[in-house]
């Protein structure tokens, strides 16, 4: 017999360009559900369903649920709130008032600990509530899964932004450093290197935060490659520390989630800049700070992405309206790569993504290099779709 009863869904974290595709996966094959009465979108996460404030999603037509899937950020709202197991009990009651028999939450990782917090206490009180978490996060922070929605669009953008920084800086030769988010992997600063068509096309240097991070060898990367070179561009995470384990930049601000603030400023670009003028005597060093801009920027997002993104979304109501699972996060899969990439999704139980991080595999980087394998290359590609080619000139050049 078919558990019937409302069902809700927020966001958590940062936004994407593809979230809302879940959102809308999951809105639409819940109105295939004769198990799901009434579908309430909880504005800005868990603290909307705190508030009781919701909106009626089933309401919605499907012409501007398919307007909406296609727009960047979280359209219900999101929130950065790590919920106490009191607030989870909170949060419980509000669900178990409104007769919700199904939540889902797409998130990152905290975002899976919350839903797994939440099942528990559901379980404590004997309430049938089935959870799920739909993963999202353009850090492809998360275990299990192979990779997670929102990376390949972010990856696209980054990629993107480098190629045309590298046209940039060989027109106007000089060291140009831009500082990519990650805290804690590297994979959307690996990115960097996916636009890369000819042998001397930058990003020249890498640095992520698997790595320990150290001066003297950046300072020797940058000669090294001006040897060669008349420009360097640098790619840089975020989140890069040294030996020690310590940020090579952070602030006093911390979030919810106790995360301190890292580059949001610029102020690790412009460290890393102080650092090279003042050793290498460079007169020509730039930085920017990517920060934000990859998480939302229309026009750039991957058609596999997309489509992964909605899949997941559905994947979880199709898997919470079974029964044969009482909570779990939904996983990717990959089954064939190249230009015959696919993948499907599976259910993963939520202890195996809450609180754990990923970080890029060993066989993604070149450490003496300070540089991203082919291996990482032919991993992301599929995900990110075709990069537009760029001509140089050929003929020889006379003279000069």
């Amino acid at each position: 017999m078919t558990l019937k009863g409302n069902a809700a869904i927020g966001q958590s974290g940062g936004p994407t360009c593809v979230i809302n595709q879940s959102l809308v996966g999951a809105i639409l094959e819940g109105k295939t559900q004769d198990g799901i009465v009434n579908f309430y979108g909880a504005v800005h996460g868990v603290k909307g369903v705190l508030k009781e404030d919701f909106i009626d999603l089933f309401k919605e037509s499907d012409e501007n649920l398919e307007l909406i899937a296609q727009a960047p950020s979280a359209a219900l709202g999101s929130v950065r709130m790590k919920p106490t197991v009191e607030d989870c009990r909170a949060i419980f009651k509000n669900l178990q008032k409104h007769d919700v028999r199904y939540f889902f939450y797409v998130g990152g990782n905290d975002s899976a600990e919350t839903a797994h917090i939440l099942q528990t206490v559901a379980e404590e009180d004997n309430y049938d509530l089935r959870v799920f978490h739909i993963p999202k996060t353009i850090d492809n922070d998360l275990l299990v899964t192979d990779h997670c929605p929102g990376f390949g669009t972010a990856a696209r953008f980054v990629a993107l932004a480098f190629m045309g920084d590298n046209l940039d800086n060989r027109s106007l030769p000089g060291v140009k450093i831009n500082v990519v988010m990650g805290r804690h992997a590297g994979f959307l600063t690996a990115a960097s290197v996916l636009g890369r068509q000819h042998d001397n096309d930058g990003p020249h240097l890498v640095y992520v935060p698997e790595v320990d991070f150290s001066q003297e060898k950046f300072l020797a990367d940058i000669e090294r490659v001006l040897s060669k070179h008349s420009n360097c561009l640098i790619a840089v995470s975020e989140g890069i520390q040294d030996a020690d384990g310590n940020p090579i930049f952070q602030s006093d601000e911390k979030d919810s989630h106790g995360n301190v603030q890292l580059s949001g400023t610029g102020a690790l670009g412009d460290y890393l800049t102080s650092i090279v003028k003042k050793n290498l005597k460079i007169e020509r060093v730039r930085a920017d700070t990517f920060g934000y801009l990859q998480r939302c920027y229309p026009t750039v997002t991957s058609d596999v992405d997309s489509r992964e993104a909605r899949e997941v979304g559905a994947h979880a109501v199709r898997a919470a309206l079974s029964g044969e699972h009482a909570s779990g996060s939904i996983a990717i899969r990959r089954i064939s790569d190249g230009k015959d990439y696919a993948s499907e999704t599976f259910v993963t139980p939520l202890k195996t993504v809450a609180k754990h991080t990923r970080h890029l595999d060993e066989e993604f980087i070149l450490k003496d290099e300070s540089d991203i394998s082919q291996a990482f290359i032919d991993y992301a590609l599929p995900l990110v779709g075709e990069l537009p080619r760029i001509g140089r000139f050929q003929a020889p050049r006379i003279g000069g």
